[in-house]
């Protein structure tokens, strides 16, 4: 379910369609995708309703404030009165959703100010194969449908905009419908979880600079500010949808996209829909990317879980992998992700999580007079000039003997040892003992340079999250922080135990003119 921001691309002229089947709207409450009061009721749902909302909207109900940078951002909730229009299981029973095996549940959010976060929940106990739910594909929302035409929907997303900005807008349009939107309940129950994981965080897209210095250290920070700049660039392509989509957008009596909406609210439904988007496979690219009601976050994501939401019969259901007693909160598998992705895409972190890694990137000298010889010794063996190498938790030692054959090879500087490397087979380079050392005390270097970043140590770590009362934002960045100094300490060791294998402990390492980098 990985998400991430598609690259910049290229339009063509606007081209006219119509909407198959008009996606259902959405209220005036709430708030997560508002934080201006005059936004307030601007959530990112299928694209009718976005955001209208003041003080005097008999629909909402301003309560408290968040602070946040400074300012304090009024919150809205449902009041009672939108509350008794039903829940969001109740309203798809009605609409089309079969007899399923789940509940919703709900669990308390750490800020007071913020109603609690729902979850899906087994209602009997499974067993494994047990069909969970089966969601039809008319309570699903994708680019095929909201757009009409599955050559738009592909257009559009090959061009300078992701499905997920797509998506956003749609729903933040659908929202400014109010009730009158078929998917009311749905962008209701979105507005509701503010993007939320199951550790009730939102992701640090929306964490203001402050809460970022949690990060401080970690290479996830500048991911953080990134993406961010990445979701801006889609919003200032935003209008681009509405000129090609316009029989579409014709239906909303509003202004164009950066007009309607400004770019903080678009974010924050850019975001909630990224927290909820699900990936599914075997599909048309038009439908890949899938909104899917008690889809996420309403379950929780698990990197040991291997169930799927799959395409099946015109419906997207979820077929558990384990068995569940009642009550018991279900999971899905969330993909390959680091915990990194995970962060950031959903606002947590999975300590049992063995796709976590660190990046180490190494990149041969461009100014060495035998670069390209070089270049293409590494080639041979399937390296790049710049070759990424992933370091997984548990198994850092393999990652430091991955590199060190790419590392003696930028080592290499008299010609005719060069010579012998390129007519020899393999990737391992003859190195003297001093040569190794040079090659380990860089490697050395580079990981206590990483480290010396944090500016908490592991065991600081360690007495921060053992605080029952700490910020829940600061414990997953902390947690995050932690992982990834266990894996640089681990590499440390590595190669602390290689140097200590040397013959000779006296060495003195070689000079190295054109050592190769580490970033």
């Amino acid at each position: 379910m990985e998400v991430s921001l598609i690259p910049d691309k290229c339009f063509s002229p606007p081209i006219r369609y119509s909407l198959a089947h008009p996606l259902p709207p959405f209220s005036r409450f709430s708030s997560f995708f508002c934080k201006n009061p005059c936004h307030a009721s601007c959530s990112v749902r299928p694209f009718r309703r976005p955001c209208y909302c003041s003080a005097s909207n008999p629909d909402t109900l301003l309560v408290g404030s968040r602070k946040e940078d400074g300012k304090h951002h009024p919150e809205v909730v449902l009041s009672k009165k939108e509350d008794e229009i039903g829940d969001l299981k109740s309203w798809m029973h009605k609409n089309g959703l079969p007899p399923c095996k789940v509940v919703l549940k709900e669990r308390p959010s750490y800020n007071d100010n913020h109603k609690p976060i729902h979850y899906v929940a087994a209602s009997e106990d499974l067993q494994v194969g047990d069909v969970a739910f089966s969601v039809p594909d008319s309570l699903v929302v994708t680019l095929e449908r909201v757009l009409g035409n599955e050559t738009i929907a592909e257009l559009l997303t090959t061009n300078k905009l992701s499905e997920l900005a797509c998506l956003a807008l749609y729903l933040m349009y659908e929202k400014k419908q109010g009730k009158k939107s078929f998917w009311y309940p749905y962008i209701r129950e979105l507005d509701r979880q503010r993007g939320r994981g199951q550790l009730a965080v939102e992701s640090p897209l929306l964490w203001s600079e402050s809460e970022l210095s949690y990060l401080t250290g970690s290479p996830t920070k500048a991911e953080v500010l990134e993406r961010a700049e990445g979701i801006r660039r889609e919003y200032n392509e935003l209008d681009t949808v509405w000129f090609m989509a316009g029989s579409l957008f014709q239906q909303y009596p509003f202004d164009i996209p950066t007009e309607a909406f400004p770019f903080e609210i678009f974010k924050q439904a850019f975001v909630a829909v990224q927290s909820c988007v699900v990936h599914l496979q075997k599909v048309s690219l038009a439908r890949r990317f899938a909104l899917v009601p008690l889809g996420p976050p309403l379950l929780a994501y698990r990197s040991t879980c291997r169930a799927m939401l799959a395409a099946v019969n015109g419906a997207v259901q979820l077929v558990v992998d384990r068995p569940y007693k009642a009550g018991e909160p279900i999971a899905v598998w969330c993909g390959p992700q680091p915990n990194s992705k995970l962060l950031i895409n959903y606002g947590f972190i999975d300590e049992e999580n063995s796709n976590d890694r660190l990046v180490v990137k190494a990149a041969l000298n461009t100014e060495d007079p035998q670069y390209q010889d070089k270049r293409m010794v590494a080639q041979r063996n399937g390296k790049l000039s710049v070759q990424v190498f992933h370091v997984y938790g548990g198994k850092e030692r393999e990652a430091i003997s991955d590199m060190l054959p790419y590392l003696r090879l930028g080592y290499v500087s008299d010609p005719s040892e060069m010579q012998s490397v390129i007519s020899s087979q393999g990737p391992v380079c003859p190195v003297s003992p001093c040569m190794e050392r040079a090659v380990l005390d860089q490697l050395v270097g580079y990981f206590e340079t990483r480290l010396a970043g944090y500016p908490t140590t592991l065991a600081e770590d360690e007495s921060l999250l053992a605080d029952g009362n700490l910020n829940p934002k600061k414990r997953v960045a902390t947690q995050l922080v932690r992982l990834e100094k266990k894996i640089l300490h681990a590499c440390l060791q590595a190669t602390v135990n290689l140097i200590n294998q040397l013959p000779d402990d006296s060495i003195s390492p070689c000079p190295a003119p054109y050592a190769p980098s580490l970033n």
